[in-house]
């Protein structure tokens, strides 16, 4: 069993996400953390919230960052996800589901020293939660069983950034977090849009989904109307797996081909947001990078495997 702590910013591919690991025998979740990023905290808070209670999920839900580490938030990307996060379906007006008291980082602390050595960490938005959690704990990276993360861009057979040239979006909005993240020496993994643009999910797809997997399946089919839309009118003929690609790695890390070295995110300047790998086997003069632990990133990805994995997940549960 996989025991998990959530770190989200729903956001249509973050709620596909969330599905995936609430219907996968594999998953205990234990918690869910919003950050800013996709809405703003209160529209991502309040998603989640309307997650868990239309679905059935336990997981506590805990508020996180509503800005990065230093600076100001952006405007969330209502072009990309509609302005309620959600494709603009309708949603209703209360929801019952509250908020737990403790703020994200504080809940990250509390559930990661309640297991020590059995959490495993998905965080697919900005790394602010995360970096919070290190600068109030920093013991904790001793006690998590590992990091997986959907953010950046390493270059990998020219794939650049989604937000510039250089920079991918989960990173860009709070860089210094993810070079904290980067540096501290847990496990961890990041599956970027090196991997994540290579999976796609055709309309053909998603309408299967919605005819097989009852109500998720009927709800990923109405989210990723507004979602495919955007994407159609970028070129791209099917949504990209970005999320679900994370919790693909979490259960099947074999689906994957990653490269290890020693991360970093650059913070100011024209490449702001930009991730930076040295992989470890390669030599190079003093740099930056010394003194850094190794981490994983995806390099490749069987993406049929994928599609299957993501089907075959949410038919078993939902039908």
């Amino acid at each position: 069993m996989h025991k998990v702590i959530f770190d989200t910013d729903p956001g249509v591919d973050d709620a596909m996400a969330l599905l995936f690991l609430h219907a996968s025998p594999e998953v205990e979740l234990i918690g869910i953390t919003t950050t800013f990023g996709n809405g703003s905290i209160e529209t991502t808070t309040r998603n989640a919230l309307y997650l868990c209670e239309r679905f059935g999920i336990a997981a506590p839900v805990a508020r996180g960052a509503a800005a990065p580490l230093v600076g100001e938030a952006g405007a969330p990307p209502s072009f990309v996800h509609g302005g309620n996060g959600l494709g603009d379906i309708a949603l209703p007006s209360e929801i019952a589901r509250t908020p737990d008291p403790r703020p994200a980082h504080r809940l990250i602390i509390e559930l990661v020293r309640a297991h020590p050595g059995e959490v495993e960490i998905v965080a697919v938005g900005r790394m602010t939660n995360l970096a919070l959690a290190l600068r109030e704990n920093p013991g904790i990276v001793g006690l998590v069983k590992q990091v997986v993360i959907m953010g950046g861009a390493f270059g990998i057979n020219g794939v650049l950034g989604n937000v510039t040239p250089a920079a991918e979006a989960n990173i860009w909005g709070d860089p210094l977090a993810a070079d904290e993240v980067t540096g501290a020496s847990w496990p961890l993994t990041m599956i970027g849009l090196d991997v994540t643009q290579k999976t796609r999910m055709p309309t053909p797809f998603l309408r299967a989904l919605a005819n097989e997997a009852g109500d998720a399946g009927r709800f990923i089919w109405d989210i990723s109307r507004f979602y495919e839309d955007f994407h159609l009118k970028g070129g791209v003929d099917s949504i990209y797996v970005h999320d679900s690609s994370a919790v693909a790695y979490l259960l099947d890390p074999q689906l994957f081909e990653t490269r290890r070295g020693a991360i970093r995110v650059v913070t100011e300047g024209i490449a702001f947001g930009q991730t930076i790998q040295k992989p470890a086997d390669t030599g190079f003069p003093p740099t930056a990078w010394d003194g850094r632990p190794e981490h994983l990133i995806g390099t490749g990805v069987d993406a049929e495997g994928l599609r299957r994995l993501y089907r075959s997940t949410l038919q078993n549960a939902y039908r």
